[in-house]
């Protein structure tokens, strides 16, 4: 089979692709990849065909938020995000992308649950698509302004948004609300920490620290790990724990200063390789740093920063493996989740059962083997 992948040009966005991508590819399938031409490494080191198309964020965002009247695209603003997912980045990336994938010939695309391209390239090549979501359902009173955005660019050219076909659902029954309902079309699809290429999978449990002072992975991801967000909570958390810190894309060590005793700064690493012998992680809340902690059977403490964080900090704190520090709360507010996770064995208990239930969910290689059925 040929599949297609699209993504936002973002590694929250793309990472939580990677597994299925993988799935696919060890299946003997051809795979492809639609997003910007900063991810070439990324899935040259794994053997998967890149198609560069479309600007990277930071030229998508600025238009963004000259299409909402927005003066400063980075702060948070419910109309330059429509505009970043649904308006700017189909004005300028879809042409090239339905050239792109042309050229590719897909049987199926998979596209992540805020990209408004793949979708629309499954429409005009009249193509089967796959939504993969990223953890807990996002809201109607958000998407809804996302819909109507892209809505308006799909009329344009004379296309209506289509439904998926399948709706491929990482989220394990622990961080699932009250109201919730199943999708049509839903395939389960078990989540894993995000790994380096040719690194197997290694999902479960892993052994806690063990040392004389716990040991706490700080985590902020890729976009949201600033110093002057950070700093604040390292020195709240220094005297508490042993600190690993990941760095994000652009920081040094350097950046945060100096005199760090219990502190040990690492660059961007795969999750996966962070994990073991931690016995919690204190995070912004990303999908895919919450599902891979989770798949793991540790504890969070989550500190939402945007976006779809607030879900998962919800998530989290609704399931009671781990307690969710929402703004204004500062970093001593923090500390004292961290203390209070640390000393409750509800915690890991229930980090631990929410493990349980990801590792029960069918595989990425047997989602990607019933989908190649599905499709024929």
């Amino acid at each position: 089979m040929r599949i297609l992948f699209s993504s936002t040009p973002q590694h929250g966005h793309v990472l939580p692709e990677l597994p299925l991508a993988r799935a696919f590819r060890d299946r003997g399938d051809e795979v492809a990849v639609i997003t910007s031409a900063s991810f070439g490494p990324l899935f040259a080191a794994e053997g998967v065909t890149l198609l560069p198309v479309g600007p990277e964020i930071p030229e998508l965002l600025a238009e963004a938020a000259r299409l909402a009247g927005v003066d400063d695209p980075t702060v948070p603003d419910p109309a330059v995000a429509a505009e970043l997912f649904a308006g700017a980045r189909i004005d300028l990336t879809a042409d090239a992308a339905i050239a792109a994938a042309r050229a590719f010939r897909p049987e199926l695309i998979v596209a992540e649950a805020t990209d408004y391209v793949g979708p629309l390239v499954a429409d005009v090549l009249e193509v089967p698509y796959a939504k993969l979501a990223f953890g807990p359902p996002i809201p109607a009173q958000f998407t809804d302004v996302f819909d109507a955005v892209a809505e308006r660019r799909y009329k344009e050219r004379g296309l209506a948004v289509p439904r998926p076909t399948w709706y491929l659902d990482p989220c394990p029954e622990a961080l699932r609300g009250p109201e919730w309902q199943e999708p049509q079309g839903r395939l389960p699809l078990r989540p894993e920490a995000h790994r380096g290429p040719g690194t197997p999978d290694t999902a479960g449990t892993v052994s806690a620290g063990g040392g004389a002072r716990p040991k706490v992975l700080l985590s902020f991801g890729t976009h949201f790990a600033a110093p002057e967000v950070l700093r604040p909570v390292i020195d709240a958390l220094a005297e508490k724990a042993d600190l690993v810190v990941t760095l994000g894309l652009a920081a040094t060590a350097a950046d945060y200063g100096e005199g760090f005793d219990h502190v040990e700064f690492v660059g961007f690493t795969p999750l996966a390789e962070l994990l073991d012998g931690v016995d919690l992680v204190v995070t912004h809340g990303g999908a895919g740093t919450t599902l891979g902690t989770l798949s793991r059977g540790l504890p969070m403490v989550v500190v939402p920063q945007g976006a779809d964080q607030f879900l998962q900090a919800a998530a989290v704190a609704g399931s009671r493996s781990g307690v969710a520090v929402l703004p204004p709360a500062g970093p001593e507010e923090v500390a004292a989740a961290v203390v209070e996770v640390l000393g409750g064995e509800e915690y890991r208990d229930n980090a631990r059962r929410a493990a349980a239930q990801i590792a029960a969910m069918p595989s990425p290689r047997e989602v990607a083997d019933k989908l190649a059925a599905l499709v024929g």
